[in-house]
């Protein structure tokens, strides 16, 4: 994997004055700067069922809004006549070094935003130099995605499987697309309770979508010829989908999204029903445990960033069992709603683990919000849902706009606080009565 370099090379100035140049005669950015109207847009554009997974929460959304208040709340003070005509955007993290701290996150059902889905959000990370998590509820496979973008930084995602030869069949096909690092999602061994997508009675994965990664993993696919019953660890039968031609319009559509969903990865159209019945009870993990990553550490050597983590215990039982790095995170709200915001969670985190590289997930939206992490202790930061709605405005190019407008927005924050490189920020730069806790 190339190495990056950071340089920003006046990337706010040049994002900013290019913009105001073709305002000159008359064009506008291809997707809205502001992050309240680029959310909009999207709304605007996209179908309710795909906006509200996308958008939602899980409960009353409270730990949604927390994320956004948490940064808010903390105040950046900036320095006076100490600036740099050029700032240093690089990370170092011990595996690799990143040209910015910014990482695209693992989002899943990607073709709910564009027909591209993956395969587009990797080509713009490719291009703008920034890592993306390839994510296991991908539309696109892993191997597509990779072959697509050459040596360009990519990580995975991984979600532990009740059929542990599926979860090491993504292993090794991760370590085959030179996956630098292997995420591994913790707070969703159960899904979330999200009001918007059962008010619409929508759950993507039981129409075929987000399910690339299965469909043409060789050990999944090889379970599909099974009995639907006893197929998950608990012993409990697999939930059985309509096995007779569909009679209303909605599931017309859905035996259509199946059919087109097996015609790419050659499945029948029952090989399909049970696809999506076999993932919906295999997909995760309800008892994963602090053994299995010790386990996890044994299956590969790739690093192990475990994602979800937010308790400063956790982090240091992490550490023990040979974990390289944290993702504070609670999933953007999507999970335990109620739970406390990332950022507010970040400081204890850090203070935890002394030497291990902590990343912030949830809640970052702007360039501001990246230096406020960083300032924290956090290593780098993965954006979501704004890069989402890039790619439902605008596709590949959507995307790329949203990364270029956040990294001219961090850089330009780091010009007017008087840092000249990314790694100087610190408490110092924060005002005292803003910290969390």
């Amino acid at each position: 994997m190339a190495k990056q370099s950071g340089m920003g090379a006046g990337r706010g100035r040049t994002r900013q004055t290019g913009i105001y140049l073709r305002g000159l005669g008359g064009e506008k950015p291809g997707v809205p700067v502001q992050v309240a109207a680029l959310q909009d847009a999207a709304r605007r554009k996209l179908a309710a069922a795909d906006f509200a997974y996308i958008a939602g929460g899980s409960g009353a959304e409270r730990t949604l809004r927390a994320n956004l208040a948490a940064f808010e709340r903390l105040q950046l003070v900036p320095r006076m006549l100490s600036g740099q005509p050029e700032r240093d955007l690089s990370v170092a993290l011990p595996w690799q070094t990143l040209a910015s701290p910014l990482l695209l996150a693992p989002i899943g059902v990607l073709e709910a935003a564009h027909p591209q889905a993956d395969l587009a959000v990797a080509r713009a990370a490719a291009a703008e130099n920034v890592p993306f998590v390839f994510s296991s509820q991908a539309s696109v496979p892993m191997e597509e995605c990779a072959a697509a973008v050459g040596d360009s930084a990519r990580w995975f995602q991984l979600y532990w499987s009740t059929d542990d030869e599926v979860t090491r069949s993504f292993i090794r096909r991760a370590e085959a697309c030179g996956a630098a690092a292997l995420v591994l999602t913790l707070d969703t061994t159960l899904l979330g309770w999200r009001p918007r997508d059962l008010d619409l009675g929508s759950l993507p994965f039981l129409r075929g979508q987000g399910l690339a990664q299965y469909l043409s993993d060789p050990v999944f696919r090889s379970r599909l010829a099974e009995s639907q019953s006893g197929g998950s660890r608990s012993g409990e039968p697999l939930p059985a989908l309509q096995d007779t031609p569909p009679a209303t319009p909605a599931l017309l559509r859905t035996a259509a999204q199946l059919r087109a969903a097996g015609k790419r990865f050659g499945l029948s159209f029952r090989e399909m029903q049970n696809a999506a019945a076999r993932f919906t009870a295999t997909y995760t993990r309800p008892d994963l445990s602090w053994d299995d990553i010790s386990r996890l550490r044994q299956w590969t050597e790739l690093p192990i960033i475990l994602k979800g983590i937010l308790h400063p215990d956790d982090a240091r039982e992490a550490m023990r069992r040979g974990a390289n790095g944290l993702i504070v995170s609670n999933h953007g709200g999507r999970q335990l709603d109620g739970a406390v915001a990332s950022l507010d969670a970040l400081p204890g985190v850090v203070a935890a683990v002394p030497g291990l590289p902590v990343l912030l997930d949830s809640g970052v939206r702007t360039g501001s919000d990246i230096a406020k992490a960083l300032a924290l202790g956090a290593r780098a930061v993965l954006l979501g849902r704004p890069y989402v709605y890039g790619l439902a405005l605008g596709g590949e190019a959507g995307v790329r706009e949203v990364i270029q407008n956040v990294l001219a927005e961090f850089d330009l924050t780091l010009g007017l606080l008087g840092v000249g490189a990314a790694r100087d920020l610190g408490p110092q730069h924060l005002a005292p009565a803003s910290l969390p806790g």
